[in-house]
């Protein structure tokens, strides 16, 4: 018997109904849903729960994926994400094609795709204030009302530039289709392991996104006149920065391992995610 835990975003009805005919499911099929919880609740989820525990499946779309893919990071579990959010770049089973493909699931006919994550510090002085763990990105971008701020970046203490800008996105091979897309950035295979530097709207003609290596620590500080200036966590969490506080940045220890069942390729998947809604690609 295989023991798993589910995770539920409770915000979409669709997710909170089919939650009890998958449980039905699955254990008719010899698995144990050990527990059960809402995303909501992952921030006071204690790691000792997961004991035993063999794979996580995720209801809901790509944020609630990234949530739970941050929170169980440490742990190494493979995470099988069921789409019933829109794009579901990450997630892999959409709500139609459900039980016919935890069919494959059942039987051990799926694949593990290994996903880099990074790591963000902020300091603050001498002092480290914070730690966070992302799949996607780090965004340092300013406040909503606030004017443009200057944020200096450096990769092994070798200076790169000071970017006038709106902000700066620090991405994964993953996140490279998320914020740092929408910002110009370029699309990156997610097998690949890199950071990739993208400003947001810059106020100048020569900035253009930059791809460093895995092992480059990223070091952001950041100079404004005004305290509007904020650190997002794939777009989640936040974290509300000062003037001349420093970011640094590096690969992570830890991995997210997707499940997979289709024979799909990125390039596949990207076509079919990245169309107008006539059906066009782009």
């Amino acid at each position: 018997m295989k023991h798993l835990s589910l995770f539920i975003n409770t915000s979409k009805p669709k997710a909170v109904e089919i939650s009890e005919s998958l449980i039905d499911w699955l254990e008719k099929k010899d698995f144990k849903v050990k527990n059960r919880f809402a995303v909501e609740e992952l921030k006071d989820i204690e790691l000792d729960l997961m004991n035993s525990v063999e794979f996580a499946i995720c209801l809901g779309g790509d944020g609630t994926l990234l949530s739970v893919a941050r929170k169980l990071a440490p742990l190494n579990i493979p995470i099988l994400g069921i789409n019933v959010g829109h794009v579901g770049f990450l997630t892999e089973i959409e709500l139609k094609d459900l039980f016919r493909d935890l069919e494959f699931f059942k039987t051990g006919k799926f694949f593990l795709d290994k996903r880099m994550m990074i790591e963000a510090f902020v300091k603050r002085g001498d002092k480290v204030l914070s730690s966070f763990l992302a799949l996607n990105d780090v965004v340092i971008t300013k406040g909503p009302f606030a004017r443009l701020i200057r944020i200096k970046a450096t990769s092994n203490n070798s200076y790169i530039d000071t970017y006038p800008a709106d902000g700066l996105i620090i991405s994964t091979p993953t996140g490279s289709t998320a914020y740092s897309l929408s910002a110009g950035g370029p699309i990156v295979s997610p097998n690949m392991e890199l950071l990739i530097l993208t400003p947001i709207c810059p106020h100048t003609l020569q900035n253009r996104s930059i791809v460093v290596s895995k092992d480059d620590i990223i070091k952001v500080q950041v100079f404004a006149e005004h305290q509007e200036i904020m650190l997002t966590i794939d777009g989640q969490e936040g974290f509300k920065l000062m003037p001349f506080d420093e970011v640094i940045i590096k690969k992570s220890e830890y991995y997210t391992n997707l499940i997979r069942i289709k024979n799909r390729s990125f390039f596949d998947l990207l076509r079919m995610k990245l169309k107008e809604p006539n059906g066009k690609s782009y």
